[in-house]
């Protein structure tokens, strides 16, 4: 029997205790080691052997999308699963665009995270029922948060959907913001990516609907 030995990160140390209780009712999953922050996860990776992190997208510091990111920077293999509340659509696919190999929203049943273990570990993809209907509705469904810091976008991603809904092309962006036009158009693409929009307007929609224009 081949043992997964698992990581986690939760800003709740409770919801860790949680998942290592839950996981202790199978003899092929360990959880090694917890943290309660992305740099936290981070380091536990350098030191601790894993064969899957489990992570919250809402980690103080260092957020669970920019953890992902960098964990797969340094890790080609390790598999990596969400763990969150957010269900909205910015969350679910910045975190498997990052990297993720699953989304598993909290709340669900102990054989919902064995399914969504199984299915990860065995090289596919997990997503819960209700992120991946807010993934296949589209933007125009999600849930919009107008308060709060923004997890979902980049500082940068954020600079740049605020000017395309002030109508600057890519040359006067990449002016701005003194990148290259041709950076300007692979951040375009990847926000329509994540965003799950079609085309401009539907960036400059959702620019407005955030108030940040």
């Amino acid at each position: 029997m081949t043992m997964t030995r698992i990581i986690t990160a939760d800003a709740q140390e409770l919801v860790c205790e949680g998942l290592r209780v839950w996981l202790s009712a199978r003899s092929d999953l360990h959880v090694e080691a917890h943290a309660c922050s992305g740099t936290g996860l981070l380091e536990l990776a350098r030191s601790t052997p894993a064969d899957l992190a489990m992570l919250d997208v809402s980690l103080p510091g260092l957020d669970g999308i920019d953890t992902v990111r960098e964990l797969r920077k340094r890790d080609q293999n390790i598999r990596i699963l969400a763990h969150s509340a957010l269900t909205g659509i910015e969350y679910v696919n910045s975190m498997l665009i990052e990297g993720a190999n699953g989304y598993l929203v909290k709340g669900g049943t102990r054989e919902e995270l064995f399914d969504a273990i199984d299915v990860v570990m065995g090289g596919g993809r997990y997503i819960s029922p209700i992120a991946r209907a807010n993934v296949d509705q589209g933007y125009a469904h999600c849930d919009k948060r107008m308060d709060g810091e923004y997890l979902g976008l980049s500082r940068r991603e954020r600079e740049i959907i605020v000017l395309i809904a002030r109508e600057l092309s890519n040359d006067e962006i990449g002016a701005a913001l003194h990148i290259s036009t041709e950076t300007v158009k692979t951040h375009r693409k990847s926000l329509m990516a994540k965003l799950n929009v079609r085309s401009v307007a539907g960036l400059v929609k959702y620019a407005q609907d955030r108030y940040w224009v």
